[in-house]
């Protein structure tokens, strides 16, 4: 129905309510004049008269009569559901849909969606993680998570915190083969790698060379497109990982894991929270919106400071049978 056809009609029940145009008029906020031509343009649409008038009454023909009655609940339906729209909009009741990836950030959002449902118990969240960047307009995504930039154009971004690449191993590892003091040393030890659930590629360990962040590649003892089989695997003393500094930093904190090579821990990349408009947004969104930002922004928790990873090494045990190095590159 094209929006001239639904204005006309709306100004016809409103006069037919009201017994008189200019108080549709007034109620529809429009002039009488174009109250006036709304009627008559749907009276030329259908070529029939629709109202008797005189300088004072109008009351309905018999086809304005049948009109009413075939046209009124529909429109009055419709109108409930725009109101309805209208008022689900600042409902803190009803769906959240929100994205991420899996990898390294499933706990955090968790703890996020956790809180936010605490607070507004109505909340239905439809949480996708996935490593893929998906279609977030056509998956209907509310808020989205993503570990760099976004591939879609009209979105936006907030900056959260930076990932950091940490290589670390268990302590049962280091007492048993020795810490590494040199990149080039990382050949003589048993190191794992992940495979990009998405691409199925075997990425390189990303390190910090100076001022710029270069990719090493690694002859894996051990290779999982799984962050937790990973994780599980240093933390058992099986193999030297680097692993995402979000997943290392409590069991570094805690002495089960203990970083090694720090000068070359980059901060690889930034999380991000990704939305759309926010005077579009339900206002359930806008709040998670908020609630991210204020937990996520920075945030110590997830971020292991420079003087933290040289403690944290320096409280390394002693190295047995360390496999010769290399000189650094």
């Amino acid at each position: 129905m094209a929006l001239n056809e639904l204005r006309s009609i709306t100004t016809f029940i409103k006069a037919a309510e009201q017994g008189s145009l200019r108080k549709a008029a007034m109620e529809l906020g429009i002039s009488p004049q174009a109250a006036s031509k709304a009627l008559a343009q749907l009276e030329a649409h259908l070529d029939a008269r629709l109202f008797h008038r005189t300088t004072r009454v109008m009351s309905l023909t018999d086809a304005g009569q049948r009109l009413l009655e075939e046209v009124q609940p529909s429109v009055q339906g419709m109108q409930r559901a725009l109101d309805n729209a209208r008022k689900g909009k600042d409902d803190f009741r009803g769906p959240l849909r929100i994205a991420g990836p899996r990898s390294t950030f499933g706990p955090i959002l968790w703890r996020l969606v956790e809180e936010f449902c605490d607070r507004h118990p109505g909340i239905q969240p439809d949480v996708l993680l996935e490593d893929r960047v998906g279609n977030w307009v056509e998956d209907r995504v509310d808020v989205g998570f993503r570990l760099g930039a976004s591939a879609h154009e009209g979105v936006i971004a907030r900056k959260l915190f930076a990932l950091q690449m940490v290589i670390c191993a268990a302590p049962a590892y280091l007492q048993q083969h020795g810490a590494p003091q040199s990149l080039s040393a990382l050949e003589a030890h048993r190191c794992s790698a992940y495979r990009h659930p998405a691409t199925g590629k075997v990425l390189p360990w990303h390190v910090l060379m100076g001022e710029q962040i270069v990719d090493i590649p690694v002859v894996p003892t051990l290779c999982s497109n799984d962050e937790g089989f990973e994780l599980e695997a240093v933390l058992r003393g099986k193999v030297l990982g680097q692993l995402a500094g979000v997943t290392a930093a409590p069991y570094i904190r805690e002495g089960r894991l203990v970083p090694v090579l720090v000068e070359h821990t980059p901060e690889y990349l930034h999380y991000f929270v990704y939305f759309g408009s926010r005077s579009s947004q339900p206002a359930r969104a806008r709040a998670f919106i908020d609630l991210a930002v204020q937990r996520l922004v920075d945030n110590p928790q997830y971020i292991l400071s420079e003087e933290e990873l040289r403690r944290f090494t320096a409280a390394a045990p002693a190295s047995k049978g360390q496999p010769k190095a290399k000189p650094s590159p």
